[in-house]
């Protein structure tokens, strides 16, 4: 039986005003989605007169009196039941605040509501189910202006089983009431209360996380081509899986940026994006250039600098690492001299040599392991979890995108009339790719055909067919349990490190191994968009690049208003157009256009307008329902200088 959670007036949030239609995203989690049992509780809020104001202060929760909390199990083992914790009843300056009474989703009618009901309301209690049940159990606790939950501050019981005290039975449950007064109680609770966040609490939201940067005309070897970039993160997941890179080559030309989105945590995610990019530089640079480096280290003077980075305060590098990781690429470096051939290095071959190999150095460093218990514990972290890459590099007017996963670039083209196309600059390795999929069958014996891609995931289990990381499904089962049972307890006490896939009898069944596609950039071509899936699960690709170019470009191409098979009366047409026109005077409210993606991303509607409302909402969803409806944002949308690209096509 599902379970339903409702807000203060019993509404479902998934169909709830502007949300209407919308489902939970677990069919898109990369991992196999966690699913609720039937005996799972959730938290119900008993909303009163006194309530009510401190519930709707509530930073990102405001909006619903119910909040979603997975429990333990209902039932443990040895036929007891799980009980939570006691919860302290006192909050900020000490006052007495109603409990959260814990409604499990299929439980009998709790006795002492049955003994306080008169027979008229006893006969209607079994018909109160679902989002009944959070509205009508709220009206019967609420006798003479307080909740039957409602304890002392010096009492610990169980807020699943009220035992009232003996002297208190008569006066705070009153047989005597009627239906009457229950209904008129009920009234007063379910009077509509909209806790929207105002628009300037949704900008704050929207812009926390917001980078801009402007690129020197000359940047000290020649002129850009790329004008500057705009990025953003809107987090899902808390912590925020995703992360975003950006930095100049400061030893060779051009500009590195990228986009990475973690799954099992953000641990790889947080390595691949503060040293791919090293790795990648080091790949570029010329032998002259890394014997130099490597005799400053040698003789302890200071390095090259080889990065300039540009990175928002959030983003943050890991220091404790920093020592092994420097290692781990100073080896690197030292084989690219031994094998100095003395040929020009190719750009493709460049970033598929540094993705491969920062691959094969998070496994061995798990393999190692570290003398430094934290380090131990990181690196298996790194490894055991994963994450998905796209890096574009851009020099002049070669831009190469290096795609590993299911994140994606998108080149924004301005056609000579005006209008916007959009030019898809890498691939999704999933099982929506058939050649993805060939690729992965051909690898393996024909006995595996059948289970190598199952339900659309690899080994029934990982969306993504190509990723950092995950040695689960590219470590043999003996270096697995090796590698596990040698390591710290927190890694030996984890289900998932211990836990071997299905039919997995001939890894590695997944490679960090990228898809480099080239493209020489045309003065038509205006910019770059980079992001990961939670953007492309929401949005076409040609509405990004057409938001986005007119973005930046302050020109509006209107289009006939489409309602989609609605049937929507003149008023309503009227609206439609009023908000059209509403939308085009507050454009240029953000200042960066990565923001201003991630606006339409969440707050449009059916008609593909800015809803505050349903924008309001989605911002407000509680951590645990966030992560149902989409998944975490990061987006990079690099504008081009046009001129510079045209004089080099010139040249």
């Amino acid at each position: 039986m599902p379970t339903t959670i409702t807000n203060a007036r019993g509404e479902a949030p998934a169909l709830n005003g502007p949300c209407a239609g919308m489902t939970p995203r677990s069919a898109h989690h990369r991992c196999l989605p966690r699913t609720f049992g039937s005996a799972d509780t959730f938290r119900v809020v008993a909303a009163t007169d006194r309530e009510t104001s401190q519930t709707g202060r509530r930073a990102r929760s405001g909006t619903w009196a119910a909040t979603l909390t997975p429990k333990l199990p209902a039932v443990i083992p040895g036929g007891s039941r799980a009980e939570p914790e006691p919860r302290n009843p006192c909050i900020g300056n000490g006052r007495p605040v109603p409990h959260k009474a814990e409604i499990p989703v299929r439980s009998a009618t709790p006795t002492i509501l049955t003994d306080a009901m008169s027979a008229p309301a006893q006969l209607l209690f079994p018909l109160m189910r679902n989002c009944e049940l959070g509205r009508i159990c709220s009206a019967a606790c609420y006798c003479h202006r307080r909740h039957l939950c409602c304890l002392s501050t010096h009492s610990t019981p169980n807020p699943l089983r009220y035992v009232p005290q003996k002297k208190n039975l008569t006066t705070v449950c009153r047989p005597k009431e009627n239906l009457r007064q229950l209904v008129q109680i009920r009234r007063y609770v379910t009077t509509p209360q909209r806790c929207y966040l105002t628009p300037p609490q949704v900008n704050s939201i929207l812009k926390a996380n917001e980078y801009s940067f402007k690129v020197p005309e000359f940047d000290g070897k020649n002129v850009s081509s790329i004008l500057g970039f705009d990025s953003n993160q809107l987090p899902a997941n808390a912590p925020i899986e995703d992360r975003r890179s950006a930095a100049t080559c400061l030893q060779t030309r051009g500009m590195l940026l990228g986009v990475f989105d973690g799954h099992a945590g953000c641990a790889c995610a947080q390595a691949v994006s503060e040293r791919l990019f090293y790795y990648i530089a080091v790949s570029l640079l010329p032998p002259d250039t890394l014997i130099e480096i490597e005799n400053a280290v040698e003789s302890g003077r200071a390095l090259l600098p080889i990065l300039q980075w540009h990175k928002h305060p959030n983003d943050y590098f890991s220091k404790e690492a920093s020592k092994l990781y420097f290692n781990s690429l100073r080896t690197y470096w030292q084989e690219l001299i031994d094998l100095n051939s003395g040929e020009t290095t190719d750009v493709k071959e460049a970033l598929i040599n540094a993705f491969k190999r920062l691959d094969s150095d998070l496994s061995l460093e798990a393999q190692v392991g570290d003398p430094n218990s934290f380090l131990n514990y990181w690196v298996l972290r790194v490894a055991f979890s994963g994450a998905t890459a796209c890096v574009a590099h851009v020099d002049g007017v070669d831009l190469h995108v290096a795609n590993t996963g299911d994140s994606r670039a998108l080149l924004g083209v301005q056609e000579e009339d005006g209008s916007w196309s959009a030019v898809t600059l890498s691939n999704d390795h999933n099982a929506q790719n058939e050649s993805e999929v060939k690729r992965l069958k051909s690898e393996h014996p024909k006995s595996e055909e059948k289970s190598v891609v199952k339900q659309d995931r690899l080994l029934g289990l990982l969306m993504p067919f190509r990723a950092f990381g995950d040695v689960k499904f590219k470590w043999s089962i003996e270096l697995q349990k090796r590698v596990v049972e040698s390591g710290p307890d927190q890694l030996n006490d984890n289900e998932y490190t211990k836990f071997v896939p299905p039919n997995y009898h001939s890894p590695p069944y997944l490679t960090a191994e990228p898809e480099v596609i080239y493209h020489k950039l045309r003065p038509k071509d205006k910019f770059l968009v980079l992001a990961t899936d939670g953007l492309w699960e929401t949005m076409h690709r040609q509405d990004v690049v057409k938001i986005v170019g007119e973005y930046l470009t302050g020109v509006h191409h209107q289009q006939p208003i489409a309602v989609g098979g609605y049937k929507v009366t003149l008023a309503q047409m009227h609206g439609l157009l009023m908000e059209r026109r509403a939308r085009i005077s507050s454009v240029f409210e953000d200042q960066n256009a990565a923001t201003h993606l991630i606006r339409h991303a969440v707050g449009n509607n059916e008609f593909g307008v800015v809803d505050h409302e349903r924008l309001s909402k989605m911002l407000s969803l509680p951590e645990e329902l966030a992560r149902m409806y989409r998944d975490d944002i990061s987006i990079i949308v690099v504008q081009f200088n046009s001129h510079v690209i045209g004089a080099h096509n010139q040249d």
